[in-house]
């Protein structure tokens, strides 16, 4: 083997990891961008280190020893990630006022090919869909590092209690204590329930094509009948929500009354139907970036309506056009 071939053989090995890595690390940290300073962090590190790896553990379980390392060192030096209902108590349409909190404050969104690998097993997809939904990422963010790692690690991932006590070098006893104590945290403030949404249903698909007709036609009585009674809404990095479909179409009347008139492309975020928001061009040419949204589906409504303004970051990560012409969307 030649030694430019020597030399490349440990990319490959370790590369074909990336994605399920970042999905490990998305759920540990809550961002998507720090997910993948993350997973890059830990290839670096295993390239640098790859001769010396010794084959007592598999690749992968080498690979998730180093990113938890990593992603516990990230988290010790700073706050968890939040959504604004976690902060504040919902805000009367009439009281809404925007006040901008740092990006590092909040939950972020993320595509689902960044996160989500391919597996055969029907069962096995779900349960990854589930884990990335935004309302379990941000219960996860309640529980302190080791706790989260050995949460993800048996109850998505599915690992053995010796492997994971293995990775984290403690006891089988110390990793099902962990794992009792994460558990009785989440049963306190358990993540709200969506239905699946991979593949559509066609009562899914149906709603959401009413969803883009009454959003589009800015027809809040058509909107109304789509959202549940107690719909959340929220717009980071405002620390603003709304719940309830009254407060939320009063905000879009008032103070959001600028997207009349908006597009939306569909896309997908964290296992659940998504859609970039463009806004009218204040030239009257065209579209721009105003959102991503995020939405949550229950019983047949849409029960979260999670809009993420900053563009910017957000439409490249998506992959999504920076402008739509009149004729687009």
């Amino acid at each position: 083997m030649s030694d430019l071939v020597a030399a490349q053989e440990p990319d490959s090995r370790l590369e074909r990891y990336r994605t399920e890595l970042t999905g490990y690390c998305y759920r540990m940290l809550g961002s998507s961008f720090e997910a993948e300073d993350a997973v890059q962090d830990t290839l670096v590190r295993a390239w640098r280190s790859f001769e010396k790896f010794e084959g007592r553990s598999s690749l992968r379980s080498w690979l998730y020893r180093i990113a938890t390392n990593v992603c516990v060192d990230m988290l010790n030096a700073g706050n968890r990630r939040a959504r604004p209902m976690d902060l504040t108590a919902a805000t009367p349409v009439a009281q809404a006022q925007l006040t901008a909190r740092p990006e590092n404050t909040w939950l972020e969104p993320v595509p689902d090919g960044r996160v989500l690998p391919s597996v055969a097993d029907p069962a096995e997809a779900a349960v990854e869909r589930e884990t990335i939904r935004l309302a379990f990422v941000a219960a996860l963010q309640h529980l302190p590092p080791k706790q989260r790692a050995v949460l993800i690690l048996r109850e998505v991932l599915a690992w053995k209690a010796s492997e994971v006590a293995e990775l984290l070098d403690t006891s089988v006893a110390s990793v099902n204590s962990a794992l009792q104590r994460a558990r009785a945290t989440l049963a306190d403030s358990p993540p709200a329930a969506s239905d699946p949404a991979n593949p559509l249903d066609e009562e899914q698909k149906a709603l959401l094509e009413r969803y883009v007709a009454a959003f589009e036609d800015y027809d809040m009585k058509a909107l109304t009948a789509l959202l549940h009674d107690d719909a959340k809404f929220t717009m980071p990095p405002f620390d603003l929500w709304l719940q309830g479909h009254d407060d939320i179409t009063g905000f879009m009347l008032t103070i959001g009354a600028g997207c009349r008139g908006s597009r939306l492309v569909p896309t997908v975020a964290n296992g659940t139907p998504a859609f970039a928001h463009y806004k009218p061009a204040e030239s009257g040419d065209g579209f721009v970036p105003w959102a991503l949204q995020v939405l949550e589906i229950e019983d047949g409504r849409i029960a979260g309506l999670h809009c993420f303004l900053d563009t910017d970051r957000w439409f490249p990560l998506f992959d999504l056009p920076p402008r739509l012409e009149k004729a687009d969307g």
